[in-house]
């Protein structure tokens, strides 16, 4: 199909969320899934060797034009973002239905210890997770998993991208190190500023 790649880059130019294979081949009707794919990879490199403002993205499921990092600081100054803030007790529900969805409330109630009625209907109105149904147990409990919208926030490719409990353990072993190493680095630094001043 002639123009693909330019057909492709404006749609994600204009799509709210990102843009599966299957979405493009459902809009264009007449591209093939390889061309597809190669049209994605150019565009990729394409804006890897410009080293531009923006970027092709890979995430919860489909590709989207996202800005670098580097020039977050920016933004915020022309929008003024107020971040949605998760607290502790729902990041930890979040956590918790992201690893053993599909999940039902009473499961999440007992990792936690604590009712999470509320907590999950803000993650439900944030649309960070959804309902899948309702499990065959007296009460009819519904079950939650995550949504798309939950790996567009975390940059997730798909849920295999989750870190592993192991993973998180390392992660916190090597930044309580560096807290440490940060300690006893200042610790060094003012022994070694009074004994210049004196």
């Amino acid at each position: 199909m002639e123009n693909l790649k330019y057909i492709i880059e404006s749609l994600l130019f204009v799509a709210q969320e990102p843009l599966s294979v299957d979405r493009i081949k459902n809009i264009t009707r007449r591209a093939e899934t390889n061309d597809i794919r190669n049209a994605f990879k150019a565009l990729s490199e394409e804006y890897e060797i410009r080293k531009g403002g923006f970027y092709l993205n890979e995430v919860a499921g489909g590709f989207q034009i996202r800005t670098r990092p580097e020039y977050t600081e920016w933004i915020k100054l022309l929008i003024h973002p107020n971040p949605p803030r998760l607290s502790k007790a729902a990041l930890e529900t979040l956590a918790i239905i992201a690893y053993k969805q599909p999940v039902i409330r009473s499961d999440v109630e007992n990792l936690r210890g604590v009712d999470c009625g509320g907590v999950i209907r803000v993650l439900l109105k944030r649309k960070l997770i959804r309902v899948l149904g309702r499990k065959e147990l007296p009460g009819r409990p519904l079950i939650y998993s995550t949504t798309k919208h939950f790996l567009e926030v975390f940059d997730l490719k798909d849920l295999k991208d989750l870190p592993t409990p192991k993973e998180i353990e390392e992660l916190g072993n090597s930044s309580t190190e560096n807290t440490e190493g940060t300690f006893s680095g200042d610790a060094e630094n003012t022994a070694d500023d009074s004994g210049k001043n004196s």
